[in-house]
């Protein structure tokens, strides 16, 4: 019998997403869409000392997409721009079987299930992708 594509803990992340909040100012802002499976992932940035002190987070996603950006968000607090970049790169890899890890962002290893789902990937990348692109805009604004 094959294990549960949805499971309790991905479940659970999913419904502790936070509501979308504003921020004092946004020092960068990136909307991206998964074109594999339609969801859309909403980020915007408050950036002190070149690393990010407030987020906004917006998502219209799988629930894998939803457990993603709840994972990103709970750790994203003074993340720099090459900790992003670095954080999409090995989550890319690990979800490719290219790493034995996800890399140093912690909760990732809940999303095991969708290893073996190639069309939850994009949806999974998604914040992550966002959040770097934020960022970078931040750095370039």
């Amino acid at each position: 019998m094959n294990a549960p594509l949805y499971t309790t803990e991905i479940l659970r992340l999913a419904a502790s997403l936070p509501e979308p909040a504003a921020l004092a100012r946004e020092d960068g802002a990136a909307e991206m869409r998964s074109p594999t499976c339609g969801s859309v992932v909403r980020v915007g940035v408050m950036v002190d000392d070149a690393s990010l002190s407030a987020l906004s987070l917006s998502v219209q996603a799988c629930a894998f997409g939803q457990a993603s950006s709840a994972i990103m968000a709970r750790h994203a607090a003074g993340v720099d721009l090459a900790a992003a970049e670095a954080a999409v790169a090995n989550l890319a890899a690990w979800l490719d079987g290219k790493r034995e890890n996800p890399g140093v962002w912690p909760d990732l290893t809940s999303l095991v299930p969708a290893r073996s789902r190639r069309g939850r990937h994009g949806a999974i990348l998604l914040p992550f992708r966002a959040l770097a692109a934020a960022l970078k805009a931040a750095d370039h604004g």
